[in-house]
């Protein structure tokens, strides 16, 4: 497991790449299972009223959830890519500057 972290405007954000071996979430919409590496990570946008509460440059700002999008990778260096991108995107769709966003992946230490 890769876990990739995104940090930006005083919040975070993590997801995780499975690897060759490992067995990502199953549910609607997950990619073929012989993808051998799968990202999974939360998607969210900013709303007006509803959602979920959440404090971004010391604002407090509404935000909902899309329902997860795991998408199937060929190589780990294209997995963990699009899991930067993807991460530095959702970032954005808050108004936090996806340049200033620090994106970090590290293998999980199984427990």
């Amino acid at each position: 497991m890769i876990l990739v972290r995104g940090s930006g405007g005083g919040t975070d954000l993590t997801g995780t790449v499975f690897e060759r071996g490992e067995d990502p979430p199953v549910y609607e919409g997950a990619p073929d299972e012989d993808a051998p590496y799968v990202w999974v990570c939360d998607s969210f946008y900013e709303v007006e009223s509803g959602g979920s509460a959440l404090r971004v440059d010391g604002e407090e700002i509404r935000i909902a959830f899309e329902e997860p999008m795991p998408r199937g990778f060929d190589t780990k260096s294209t997995a963990v890519d699009a899991a930067k991108e993807h991460v530095r995107t959702q970032f954005a769709r808050i108004g936090v500057d996806p340049d200033g966003v620090e994106v970090e992946a590290t293998k999980a230490d199984p427990a």
